[in-house]
């Protein structure tokens, strides 16, 4: 017990000092993997050490290697901080050590991921019977939603492929928009299915309503199983896809619609933004994260399925040796067995924040996004690309090179760190704002910046 609690405390005096020092420090880290290796030191001991002493050790040692994700300057990905409830809940669900995979075992976690996803439902809209599953995040959410979807499909169409696997059954055409995100393709990557069929899309990254109509519904053909995937929240211009048209076009030609709302899915947590998510109840499965808007710690992903028994069909699965419950278990919901108690973090986050503070968090993200496109507009020869609907902001400064030029000044001065990407064949800084803890001080000097890179 003395080395435990010499630990923790060593564990959180690290901790509140990183804390600290996030207003202050530059975002980007200031020392190289090699060097951090070098002090940490490669050889094996042969002896054992105090728990104190290798907390000591490793935070000490990459603490200059850190990037500063949590900073309110920070804007490269769409990552969020950590809000504080949350935090401290992500550490006693460390101390709590719960294997969350059945309700026999954990009833405290069954419990807690009961109410969040609930409450998950109430705050975005969508049907109150849906299963929530709690993943690593939205990639593995994808891939949850669209595993539901590919068997369901599937089973439409006379094939068991929980039985009967892929080979030989009825091949399944999945249909997304040709902005939509890289994780759409590795999930059906992963579950056998392949690249997806592009439907254009309009030049903020929006599918074409009656484009995708028109590939679902080519005359003559029978597609068979099929998946439209749409999109909440493009990477880069944070458009939305019009939901009602292009749900109501799926549906009518027998398909099942998946919505990747990695990060925009929350707009339908404010009654500003709501009208963004405007026809996206009507899907039959989401994806969202809960560590991007939501700012909860690393690792919560969040699959959302309308029809719970096609969700257990697809992930759930039977042991002699477990004890499960007849009305199921949150491991039925997601493809892992141990897995870490997400739920809890996310109960604390919406527990602390309350409908009215979830709400406030998403308008302050949008309100900082469109100061930063104010700013960057009054910039000479700088041009913001994306209507500001959300949190992105993309934006170029005259030509490729400028841009270029400008991102890795502003990265070698530190004050902020922002991404570069490339968007319509052309290099773009992109601004993502996630962060709860970003201040209006925050977004004044990170314009500073930008102006001094681009001068």
């Amino acid at each position: 017990m003395d080395e435990r609690e010499a630990a923790l405390r060593q564990a959180h005096g690290h901790a509140v000092r990183w804390l600290a020092s996030l207003s202050d420090r530059p975002v980007p880290a200031r020392a190289s993997v090699d060097e951090i290796v070098g002090a940490l030191g490669v050889e094996l001991p042969d002896a054992p050490s105090t728990p104190a002493d290798v907390v000591d050790l490793l935070a000490t040692a990459c603490e200059p290697g850190l990037t500063a994700f949590p900073s309110g300057r920070f804007y490269g990905f769409v990552v969020g901080g950590t809000e504080p409830a949350a935090l401290a809940v992500d550490w006693l669900v460390s101390a709590w050590d719960q294997n969350c995979v059945m309700r026999a075992a954990s009833p405290a976690y069954t419990a807690a991921e009961e109410i969040a996803g609930a409450w998950l439902l109430d705050l975005l809209g969508l049907p109150p019977d849906s299963a929530v599953g709690f993943t690593t995040g939205a990639t593995m959410a994808n891939f949850t939603c669209l595993t539901a979807a590919r068997d369901a499909v599937l089973r439409r169409a006379g094939w068991n492929v929980a039985h009967d696997g892929l080979t030989g059954g009825p091949p399944v055409r999945v249909i997304a928009g040709q902005d939509r995100h890289m994780a759409i393709d590795l999930a059906l990557r992963y579950l056998g299915l392949g690249r997806p069929e592009l439907v254009p899309a309009d030049e903020q990254g929006r599918i074409d309503p009656e484009a995708l109509r028109r590939t679902l519904t080519t005359a003559g053909v029978d597609h068979g199983p099929t998946i439209v995937i749409l999109q909440a929240g493009d990477i880069h211009s944070g458009a939305f896809d019009p939901f009602t048209e292009s749900i109501r076009a799926a549906h009518e030609a027998g398909a099942w619609v998946h919505v990747d709302g990695a990060f925009g899915l929350w707009a339908a947590a404010s009654p500003a933004r709501a009208h963004l998510t405007g026809g996206c109840s009507q899907a039959d499965s989401w994806a969202t994260d809960a560590h991007k808007t939501l700012n909860v710690p690393y690792d919560c992903g969040l699959a959302v399925v309308r029809d719970p028994s096609a969700l257990r069909s697809a992930m759930g699965l039977r042991g002699e040796y477990l004890i499960q419950h007849e009305h199921g278990d949150p491991v039925d919901k997601v493809p892992e067995l141990s897995r870490r108690g997400r739920a809890f973090t996310v109960w604390a986050a919406l527990r602390s924040l309350g409908r009215s503070g979830v709400a406030d968090l998403v308008d302050r993200l949008c309100r900082h996004a469109r100061t930063f496109a104010t700013g960057i507009r009054a910039i000479d020869g700088a041009t913001v690309l994306n209507d500001v609907v959300f949190t992105q902001v993309c934006a170029e400064f005259g030509d490729d090179e400028r841009t270029d030029r400008v991102l890795a000044r502003l990265l070698a001065e530190g004050t902020a760190w922002i991404s570069g990407s490339t968007w319509h064949g052309r290099r773009v800084m992109r601004i993502s704002v996630s962060n709860w803890s970003t201040t209006d001080e925050d977004v004044s000097r990170t314009l500073s910046a930008i102006r001094r890179a681009s001068s």
